[in-house]
């Protein structure tokens, strides 16, 4: 029970890596807010994790607001919040990257962390204590060809992680982030460029593990980077990847 008594949004809840966090989140007694874009999901996933849903594009600004209203009128606070969703786009060249899909990378993965902090840094300041987890990926810290776009979104949310850090730690909220490699979630067709035997191989070859992120990983690392457990760490990037960058 590492989050007893503490409030906990996690953005992109519903499915994959969302949906393993927020499930341990509420697993080690965190009162929990599943927000995702797609609104029968998350009243699907928060009824049976007995978790609150709330439907939000993590894009929009208004849509952050009425999320932020809605958690200050069920909490009154909020303590922890996860920003996990996000999307990339299709493996090519980078030239050929359309804008629709430029624009689209870089409003779910880059605007919402702003539009997120803009919602929930002021109550976490009022409080004088909160933490802030940003999903980034390895793409991040080792960039995959045909990826450019994505691999710089990920790029970005990193150097925000430190900028928000060592910004907010002198009002008591603490600043962290996630990189894990490729996982079992919906996006993973995506990274690889189709999902075949041969597609998988060729990605596991690059884990020395030998293995994907599973949701239950990220949970892990979550838990304790947004615990009591990590009140003197801030700006960190754990990498949740089996050794890829290494």
């Amino acid at each position: 029970m590492r989050l007893a008594g503490k409030t906990a949004i996690v953005t992109g809840a519903a499915s994959g890596f969302g949906a393993g966090i927020a499930q341990r989140f509420v697993a080690e007694g965190a009162q929990v807010m599943i927000a995702d874009i797609n609104a029968a999901a998350a009243e699907a996933r928060a009824e049976e994790m007995g978790a609150m849903a709330c439907p939000v594009d993590v894009a929009d600004g208004v849509s952050v607001a009425a999320m932020a209203a809605a958690a200050q009128a069920a909490w009154g606070r909020v303590d922890i919040l996860v920003n996990n969703a996000g999307v990339t786009h299709l493996p090519q060249p980078l030239e050929e990257v359309s804008e629709d899909d430029f624009d689209r990378v870089w409003r779910v993965n880059v605007r919402s962390v702003y539009l997120t902090a803009r919602a929930f840094v002021p109550m976490m300041k009022a409080a004088g204590t909160g933490a802030i987890l940003n999903v980034a990926s390895t793409a991040g810290l080792s960039p995959r060809p045909r990826l450019s776009w994505y691999n710089a979104s990920k790029g970005w949310m990193l150097s925000a992680t430190e900028a928000m850090a060592i910004e907010l730690a002198p009002d008591g909220v603490r600043v962290n982030a996630l990189a894990p490699v490729a996982g079992e979630t919906p996006l993973l067709a995506s990274f690889m460029g189709g999902d075949t035997p041969e597609m998988r191989a060729k990605f596991l070859s690059t884990i020395p593990i030998g293995r994907f992120s599973t949701p239950a990983d990220m949970a892990a690392a979550a838990t304790f980077l947004c615990s009591d457990e990590a009140a003197m760490i801030t700006g960190a990037v754990l990498r949740v990847d089996g050794g890829r960058c290494i």
